[in-house]
């Protein structure tokens, strides 16, 4: 299990991101001319012209005016991103303004690993009382024999 993980580890985010030449398939859910909505259109489309140049297809769906086709994606947010191709299949909800969480979620930026948690020091005084070993009472052999 553990040479398992090191393999996953050892993966470089160029292995696991597709290849340069891959269309991509998105479908964005609006609830009709919100300002929200607007503004998750313009952010997709700066983002897939600044880093998919030509290889995208965008749907813009209107859970309004299709209600049923929200219903099969199973849409409970809006707006919400659709990355239906390539694979794995990634939603994103919001209004797409967070540019490294739409490019981590399209696979076009590694995911970021978590920080290591700071390492905790002793103080100087705490060291030294655990190099000191605890002083015990030695009991003689018969006083031991009598506690039982």
């Amino acid at each position: 299990m553990v040479r398992r993980r090191e393999k996953v580890r050892g993966i470089s985010h160029s292995d696991l991101s597709p290849p340069r030449d891959t269309k991509y398939l998105l479908r964005l859910y609006i609830t009709g001319v919100t300002p929200r909505s607007t503004r998750a259109i313009e952010n997709i489309r700066k983002i897939c012209d600044e880093h998919l140049k030509g290889r995208y297809d965008l749907e813009v769906v209107d859970i309004y005016q299709q209600i049923a086709l929200a219903r099969d994606e199973q849409i409970i947010a809006a707006p919400t991103l659709i990355k239906k191709l390539p694979l794995p299949l990634r939603r994103i909800v919001g209004d797409l303004s967070d540019k490294e969480r739409v490019l981590v979620g399209l696979d076009l930026r590694p995911h970021p690993e978590a920080p290591a948690p700071p390492k905790k020091e002793r103080a100087p005084a705490a060291r030294s009382r655990l190099k000191k070993k605890k002083k015990t009472a030695v009991r003689p052999k018969a006083a031991r024999a009598r506690v039982r």
